[in-house]
């Protein structure tokens, strides 16, 4: 056995192996840990570096000003800020990190938004950014900016800042005259002037916002840590709409809402004119409910409104009485179209941010590479991207077969769900309806506008006259007309393109989707202040080797819906 001694010994030994077998896995997870936060750090520059080679410098064409952007197309479509691009006019130079300078064109402005979209011209397969959900972004999150603050870049490499989401769904009111930011993200990574227009990414290298602005204005303009992105999911809804080359507006529900003494978001006054009165919204109604989102204040409900183009439809949940309505409400413009470019030319005091040795481009008139793709048009930004929209929304319809080809007259037989069969003729400035023992046919004469008929649909056969105008004449017949942007269908919520026409007295919008570019509906305004009326187009079949509606669907508000299908078309040229 053992004696006492040598046990004492044994325990000794045992502890000092104990120890340094302790000690060494010590020294192993310290190395793993070392190891583990490097391999971040590499990832992380790794990020930054990929995310930084769609990061633009934006300098004005005699040196004077100037920001920063993202480019977020392979054939350079950038985002930046309005208030960036607004002393540059119509063209800029554009500097990217690996030293090319390009120039590029202005494309469409969201002047209250303050966003802008240019386009370099010149390159191919430009470096992009990644699109994130600026809806999942969280408080606390790693986030970085990139940018060009105090136009230091003069080598063209963009500043990098690091830091965290401090705030979302933040609200600015008003700057000066215009910008307004809604649903913003709030960041203390570093953004001072100069960074505006630059992009914000998560952790993981995604776009989440575009940095304007930051609380300069009552502490010198260096940062302190308080700066706002405008987000990418706003920018998304105005995507198409700065695409169309226009001066874009935001939204407003047409009723203005306070708080009152029991804490609920209440209407304190409407128009009378706007569509949420007529979809039942009174005053003194509590807002619930608005764009998806519970509204408990005044702020969440101007954020939500904020992130809306005009004409967006949008539902709504409003309570009376005790008694809960729902209701999907079409939002009017915040602006008229003349307020905004009156606001728009208002000077704003911009801060100087030339460095010391700043670039200064000769002055020079517009560059051979651009001046071709800038056309001026009052109430646009740059009318020639609305024109190229246009034509190839046209080219993409008639894919379908050319419906010019079709003859002038034609005869078409409907069988309305419950009701008696429908028979429209329809020519050049000529229609009729025929439906039961009742009859009604256009004056061309007279003003479309006054000719509502049948009595009661909101202008049902001037619907079924423009359809047919459209599909015989093309746009040359449509009277003048532009390219809106993208809203959503009524009939499915899925994003369409809109171009608008103001023909005769009426102004109407046709909607296309965006996949198959067949004609999905029609909106037709004889009154600004009513409802339009609407035709819903689907079931296409082939007629004379073009595809037609088989199924048509016609409402006016919520009192009058027809729902159609084509029992016959008539086209037989011999009958001409």
């Amino acid at each position: 056995m053992p004696t006492a001694k040598i046990k004492t010994q044994l325990n000794t030994l045992l502890l000092t192996l104990v120890s340094i077998t302790v000690a060494g896995l010590e020294a192993k997870a310290q190395e793993s840990i070392a190891e583990q936060a490097l391999q971040k750090d590499q990832n992380r520059i790794a990020v930054i570096a990929k995310a930084s080679a769609a990061s633009i410098a934006v300098f004005s064409p005699d040196g004077k000003g100037g920001g920063s952007g993202v480019i977020v197309t392979s054939d350079g479509f950038a985002l930046t800020n309005y208030h960036v691009v607004k002393p540059c006019g119509t063209w800029m130079h554009c500097a990217l990190p690996d030293g090319q300078i390009y120039h590029a064109v202005l494309v469409g402005i969201d002047p209250t938004g303050d966003v802008a979209l240019i386009k370099l011209v010149g390159g191919q397969a430009f470096p992009t950014a990644t699109l994130g959900d600026s809806d999942k972004v969280r408080v606390g999150e790693h986030c970085f900016a990139i940018g060009n603050p105090f136009l230091l870049a003069t080598n063209f490499e963009p500043s990098v800042s690091w830091g965290i989401v401090s705030g979302v769904q933040r609200y600015q009111y008003p700057a000066g005259t215009l910008l307004e930011y809604t649903d913003c993200i709030q960041t203390d990574a570093a953004i001072n002037p100069g960074n505006s227009g630059g992009p914000l990414f998560n952790g993981q290298g995604e776009l989440i916002g575009i940095n304007g602005r930051g609380s300069f204005e009552k502490r010198g303009r260096v940062n302190v840590g308080v700066g706002y992105a405008i987000s990418i999911n706003q920018i998304r809804l105005f995507w198409r709409h700065l695409t169309s080359g226009r001066i874009v507006d935001h939204a407003t529900l047409g009723a203005i809402v306070t708080t009152d003494r029991q804490g609920r978001v209440v209407v304190d006054d409407i128009l009378s004119t706007s569509d949420a009165f007529r979809r039942g919204l009174r005053y003194d109604d509590e807002i619930v409910a608005f764009g998806g989102r519970t509204i408990e204040t005044v702020n969440e409900f101007k954020n939500v409104l904020g992130i809306y183009p005009k004409g967006w439809r949008v539902p709504l949940e409003f309570r009376r009485d005790g008694e809960l309505y729902q209701a999907v409400v079409r939002l009017q413009g915040l602006h008229s179209e003349d307020e905004l470019i009156e606001l728009m030319q208002k000077k704003r005091k911009q801060p100087d941010l030339r460095p010391e040795n700043p670039i200064q481009p000769t002055p020079q008139d517009v560059p051979d590479q651009v001046v071709d793709l800038i056309e001026k048009r009052m109430g646009f930004a740059n009318y020639y991207f609305n024109r190229i929209a246009r034509e190839q929304i046209w080219n993409d319809f008639q894919q379908a077969g050319d419906t010019r080809s079709l003859p002038e007259r034609w005869k078409v037989t409907f069988q309305v769900t419950e009701g008696e069969p429908v028979q429209v003729a329809l020519a050049n400035r000529v229609a009729g309806i025929q439906w039961g023992d009742s009859a009604a046919v256009l004056d061309p004469s007279k003003d479309l506008a006054a000719q509502r008929l049948p009595d009661g649909s909101g202008g049902l056969l001037l619907a079924f006259h423009v359809w047919h105008r459209l599909l015989h004449e093309g746009w040359d017949g449509m009277g003048d007309i532009f390219y809106l942007g993208a809203l959503p269908s009524r009939q499915d919520g899925e994003i369409t393109d809109v171009v608008v026409s103001r023909y005769d007295s009426l102004e109407c919008r046709f909607f296309f989707d965006l996949e198959t570019h067949r004609l999905r509906e029609i909106e037709l305004w004889t009154d600004a202040g009513l409802d339009p009326c609407e035709l819903y187009f689907d079931d296409y079949r082939k007629v004379q080797g073009v595809f037609m509606p088989h199924r048509f669907v016609a409402k006016y508000g919520d009192s009058f819906e027809w729902e159609m299908t084509v029992q016959e078309y008539d086209m037989n040229e011999a009958t001409q």
